[in-house]
């Protein structure tokens, strides 16, 4: 059974706090958020393990996109996320800008997950304001996001958090995201969704 909204805000309550005192590092969310860090870094393999099968899925499904697996996971977010994007190159073998990039994460601090893309202007070789966006995603990224959403499902159990949800306003602050532009989606995933290696 999914979470409610009201259960993930509070839930997102106990890791981030309604004022901007959370870098002191003295105070209990902090100390949670670090603390469900290092329980989670304990799984790591685990989801190396589902980049791998979800790599595979990807190759077997969509034999005809030339795709690329990553990994974007970075503290202070409180989710592990991957990244699949175009693997196309020039004939002298240069990496082509990305138009796109597909982002799954799997929250730490609560049992969902959700699946958002960056768009990218590509202007000659570098990729230019990007913009992030969730579900309903353009017809390309729709088979690419449901083979990582799906996986992620299956790996974790967890519940896909729907788009109305994840843009739920809350009072928090999380990193450099102040209330009011603060949603559920920084507060279970990432504060800086287009910031992508």
């Amino acid at each position: 059974m999914s979470p409610t909204t009201e259960e993930l805000i509070a839930i997102a309550r106990q890791y981030w706090r309604p004022d901007k005192d959370y870098g002191l590092g003295s105070n209990p969310e902090h100390h949670r958020l670090q603390g469900r860090w290092a329980q989670a870094l304990k799984e790591f393999d685990r989801w190396r393990a589902m980049k791998r099968e979800i790599k595979h899925e990807l190759r077997q499904e969509l034999p005809g996109l030339k795709l690329k697996m990553g990994d974007a996971t970075a503290t202070p977010d409180a989710c592990f996320r991957c990244q699949v994007y175009p693997d196309e190159r020039t004939e002298d073998g240069r990496v082509l800008p990305r138009p796109w990039i597909l982002v799954g994460c799997a929250s730490i601090i609560a049992p969902v997950y959700i699946v958002y893309a960056v768009e990218y202007d590509v202007v000659g070789m570098e990729e230019l304001h990007p913009r992030v966006l969730l579900e309903p995603f353009p017809p390309e990224l729709r088979r690419p996001a449901e083979i990582i959403g799906r996986k992620i499902e299956a790996t974790y159990g967890y519940s896909k958090v729907p788009r109305e949800i994840a843009q739920t306003p809350v009072p928090l602050f999380v990193e450099w995201v102040e209330p009011p532009e603060t949603t559920l989606f920084h507060a279970l995933f990432t504060n800086e969704p287009d910031n992508l290696p």
